[in-house]
């Protein structure tokens, strides 16, 4: 058996293990590269394995950074199965549909550029109609239920707690020649105990391979409650300037936290009943699949659910969510106090890029950044307080206050991490730790090493392989 790492290995964009096994190749997620522009297009582009020779790819959850890249994968010959929760599948066939759209977009705008340049032009990554296509592949399993994936190689999915449908992949895998079994664990991203709406983290009694996260394998968020109480503050606070928030937010999963957390402060007296708006068809299209799975809700949701005079973690009467693009420039004109929650949640692509053109040279204005912003992306520039953000090739003085807030974050810091890690009765006998910048993830290797007296413990490189 052999794995080699075809990304987030010392960053944490394009997940993509490849596991060879008894002659099969089973691919672990197919994630798209974010960042830099040219780097990511040349990445994303260029798979730097055979797409036609994957037998099969296992898909740990529908975030793009893992799943983003499975249209290219199709597209260039693959014709497996792609194994996933039910949720990941339904997510998948909004937000890889939503992906090809920004391709087609982007392109068509850096096409009018080369155009008038005289320059040849670029095709998109992939289509829409590419990503309808690659959703015929998926085969959706429930957790805890074991499935033969390839010859002698069976997949068990476990609640990962990051977001809906997330899953800790368990790999048992039959050794040809030697008969031998071994468990190759992945960990996928891996949530943090008392994440609103979803469930904790499955605990895993042991492993022999262990792929490992370590987004934050240096540092510690902040509790979900003092969270929670930051964002009263800066809600409150902008508000009383008649100011607007803005929050680049991840369409999936942080948006319908937010959205919970404020239907909460409203509910309880702690912010007044102002305008809350959610300007991202597909944060809207998520939050109609998040409806459809109320059994992946946590017992504190359920419980508000039955309390609520709503009856619904995701509606309340001063949020209005806005699908048309006519809706959503309407928001431009408004005035203060409101808040508008808008993809994407590294404000790199999306209707977020218009509120913030629109609101960063105001004052009264608070631009809350609510998750990791990746590097050389507007949303990290904005982290940083740049004293100008460029936005649609202009520039713009920032002059709006920028708040972070990281206990929002569905990603395990690095005690929660050791925490999950420590349960293991069974101490894995090679630890692979990825998707991670190389400061985190060195830095979670020694942890692990020190702390938990892991032995073997890597940081892989690209392209990097190891025999497991």
């Amino acid at each position: 058996m052999e794995i080699t790492f075809y990304g987030a290995v010392r960053t944490v964009t394009g997940s993509q293990h490849m596991l060879s096994i008894n002659g099969h190749r089973l691919l672990l997620d197919c994630g798209l590269y974010q960042g830099k522009r040219k780097e990511t297009f040349h990445l994303n582009r260029e798979l730097l394995y055979d797409a036609s020779a994957v037998d099969a790819l296992v898909l740990s959850h529908a975030h793009i950074d893992h799943s983003g890249n499975i249209p290219s994968l199709v597209k260039r010959g693959f014709r497996g199965e792609i194994v996933s929760t039910f949720a990941t599948r339904d997510l998948c066939a909004a937000m890889l549909r939503d992906s090809g759209y920004i391709q087609e977009k982007d392109v068509e705008y850096v096409n009018k550029k080369r155009a008038r340049q005289g320059k040849a032009l670029f095709e998109p990554l992939y289509t829409q109609e590419d990503a309808v296509e690659s959703l015929q592949y998926f085969t959706a399993i429930n957790y805890g239920r074991p499935y033969n994936v390839l010859p002698g190689v069976t997949v068990t999915f476990y609640d990962a707690g990051h977001m809906l449908g997330s899953a800790i992949v368990a790999i048992d895998a039959e050794d040809a020649s030697t008969g031998a079994t071994k468990r190759i664990v992945f960990s996928g991203d891996l949530g943090r105990p008392g994440t609103p709406i979803i469930r904790d983290p499955t605990l895993i009694d042991g492993a022999d391979v262990l792929l490992i996260e370590s987004t934050y394998g240096s540092r510690t968020h902040e509790s979900f409650p003092d969270a929670k109480d930051k964002l009263r503050r800066v809600v409150r606070e902008t508000a009383e300037r008649h100011g607007v928030v803005v929050i680049p937010s991840f369409a999936v999963g942080r948006t319908q936290t937010l959205v919970y957390m404020l239907h909460q402060l409203i509910a309880e007296g702690a912010l007044p009943p102002i305008p809350v708006f959610v300007d991202s068809p597909l944060a809207i299209n998520a939050t109609n699949i998040f409806q459809l799975h109320p059994e992946a809700y946590d017992q504190e949701t359920r419980a508000f659910m039955r309390e609520d005079t709503e009856h619904d973690p995701f509606g309340f009467d001063s949020l209005r969510y806005t699908r048309t693009v006519a809706q959503s420039k309407e928001l431009n004109e408004m005035d203060g106090p409101a808040v508008i929650i808008s993809a994407s949640g590294m404000a790199e692509a999306g209707r977020i890029q218009h509120h913030l053109r629109n609101r960063v040279t105001d004052a009264r204005n608070t631009v809350l950044i609510v998750g990791w912003q990746a590097p050389d992306t507007l949303g990290r520039r904005l982290v940083e307080r740049a004293p100008e953000v460029k936005i649609f090739g202009e520039m713009f003085e920032l002059r709006a206050r920028v708040e972070k807030i990281n206990g929002f974050s569905a990603h395990a810091d690095r005690d929660e991490l050791l925490e999950w890690a420590a349960h293991m009765t069974k101490k894995p006998a090679q630890t692979f730790v990825v998707h991670g910048e190389e400061a985190a993830s060195l830095a979670f290797k020694a942890a692990l090493e020190q702390e938990l007296g892991f032995q073997n413990v890597v940081v892989p490189a690209l392209k990097e392989s190891f025999k497991i």
